[in-house]
């Protein structure tokens, strides 16, 4: 599972021309889902997310998390994270999730993340969506699960 965490002072989704979600502060998380996860991978990025001190304390010094910072998590399917542009000039997304699987972990991954100290906001899973946002700082962090453990190993 991947992850790009955006610290923003604001972000918003649109969905056929219309508002879907708008936070102002908060975490703006892109999701990606291989067909390799599992749910044990979207516990361990939640708390990562969640516990990710990215925020400024009174020192300016990032130091807190969103909780602290009293901000929103706004998270968007995005299955391009695991596009292989290795061969060719078209990406493969073979490593990507099939619908119904990323489906299930998406809404679980949502699920966790709702059980934290934030509201959460959400796009529309498989949906053309416009995501508008101001990354503050600009602070932008990669995670992807198997960092955790050495799963990786036998992938391609």
């Amino acid at each position: 599972m991947r992850i790009v965490i955006q610290r923003v002072s604001q972000a918003r989704v649109e969905v056929s021309g219309s508002a879907r979600a708008s936070i102002g502060t908060g975490l703006l998380i892109l999701l990606g889902i291989s067909r390799y996860d599992t749910r044990a991978d979207a516990d361990y990025l939640v708390d990562k997310a969640l516990g990710l001190r990215v925020f400024p304390d009174e020192a300016g010094k990032m130091n807190r998390n969103i909780g602290d910072a009293a901000g929103s998590l706004l998270i968007v399917s995005q299955f391009t994270l695991y596009g292989d542009c290795r061969k060719g000039r078209r990406p493969s997304f073979d490593m990507a999730a099939p619908p119904a699987e990323a489906l299930d972990l998406y809404n679980y991954f949502v699920e966790c993340a709702r059980r934290g100290p934030v509201p959460v906001h959400t796009g529309v899973f498989q949906a053309a969506m416009h995501v508008h946002l101001v990354n503050d700082g600009p602070v932008t962090i990669l995670m992807d699960s198997d960092a955790r453990t050495s799963k990786s190993a036998g992938r391609p």
